[in-house]
């Protein structure tokens, strides 16, 4: 009938078939994923150690974990269970570029969990543990809209104070900044 459209067929452009809602996230990570790399674009090296707080992360650290969080989290969609607590350190960090490998990476690592859960894997519950205690326990889709996909825009808004901070110019995210304005004429 006219209007109905066979499930998983949004992707038809990528020539990959996604189910609904599994897209969904894929389009917003695509959507998401431009603005977060403008702004990590912009993270000075040579302040990998600056923080605006002796209890807050360095601007390397933050960089770094931001520039993780969709693939990192999206990861732990592929188990049933993520134990916490393994200690494993994120990779040593020396330059932006590192930064936005690490970045260009982890969008292509959610790329690929989202490709392989389907709307099936993606209700499925999974849960955090640390040693016996459960942290949290959710739906798949729940883990990835709330802790990475939410978790890394709060990142992503944090990194932008800190840009500010060190009076580096704060890109466009949804709209102008007091650097940036995408919707002035001639911009």
């Amino acid at each position: 009938p006219s209007g109905t459209r066979t499930p998983g067929t949004a992707a038809r452009h990528t020539g990959v078939t996604h189910s609904p809602l599994p897209q969904a996230f894929l389009q917003e990570c695509d959507h998401e994923s431009k603005p977060t790399r403008k702004v990590l674009e912009r993270v000075p090296a040579d302040k990998f150690d600056w923080k605006p707080h002796p209890k807050s992360m360095s601007l390397g650290q933050l960089a770094q974990h931001t520039a993780r969080t969709p693939g990192m989290i999206c990861g732990w969609a592929c188990e049933d269970e993520t134990k916490m607590g393994s200690g494993e350190k994120p990779p040593a960090i020396s330059s932006t570029a590192d930064i936005l490998a690490a970045h260009d990476n982890s969008v292509a690592k959610m790329k690929e969990t989202m490709g392989s859960l389907g709307d099936a894997g993606i209700m499925k519950s999974w849960k955090a543990t640390a040693g016996e205690q459960t942290l949290f326990e959710m739906p798949k889709a729940a883990l990835i809209r709330s802790i990475a996909l939410n978790h890394w825009y709060h990142h992503r808004g944090q990194l932008s104070v800190y840009l500010r901070l060190l009076d580096v110019p704060v890109p466009s995210i949804y709209g102008p900044s007091a650097d940036e304005n995408p919707f002035a004429a001639g911009a």
